[in-house]
């Protein structure tokens, strides 16, 4: 685990109306209170998009025609770095307004719970974390209400 605090770049995108968004100081602290402990600087991007993009990125690269609430793109180093040398480029989360927002009233929800939630499982998976199997879900869940307990957000898997 990582001590101090973390130098953290988050570049914020909007390309739906910021009507219902959060602004992009929300996301920059939950952003790093996922990292916290975790890592000790990061760049990173968050693109806020429609239905459409949404839609188009997940089918492209997940091959799922459907728009999905988050998408998280790790970064990857470019060959022929010098040994030794790390980028801090944790890579690019790309969340979709709609579907957030559908969720969260479907689920009861606040909306900037649910956004706050997002951002979060959406950095553990650029860290490398996954869902993949019960166990591994069940970690990544416990941390994430660890996480936004720490934000004095409530449990988003309460109620499932």
């Amino acid at each position: 685990m990582t001590r101090g605090p973390v130098r953290l770049d988050v570049a914020i995108s909007y390309a739906v109306p910021r009507t219902g968004v959060p602004a992009a100081a929300s996301f920059r602290r939950w952003a790093a209170a996922a990292l916290a402990g975790r890592i000790r600087e990061a760049d990173l991007a968050i693109r806020i998009v429609d239905t459409k993009e949404g839609r188009a990125l997940n089918r492209h690269y997940r091959g799922k025609d459907y728009a999905t609430n988050v998408l998280s793109f790790p970064a990857e180093l470019p060959e022929g770095l010098p040994k030794g040398v790390k980028l801090p480029l944790l890579g690019d989360l790309v969340i979709c307004a709609p579907v957030v927002a559908s969720e969260a009233r479907e689920q009861g929800k606040p909306a900037n719970a649910h956004y706050a939630h997002l951002t979060v499982h959406g950095v553990l998976h650029l860290l490398g974390w996954n869902h993949e199997d019960d166990r591994e879900a069940e970690a990544m869940e416990q941390l994430e209400r660890e996480i936004l307990a720490g934000l004095g957000l409530p449990d988003p898997y309460a109620g499932e």
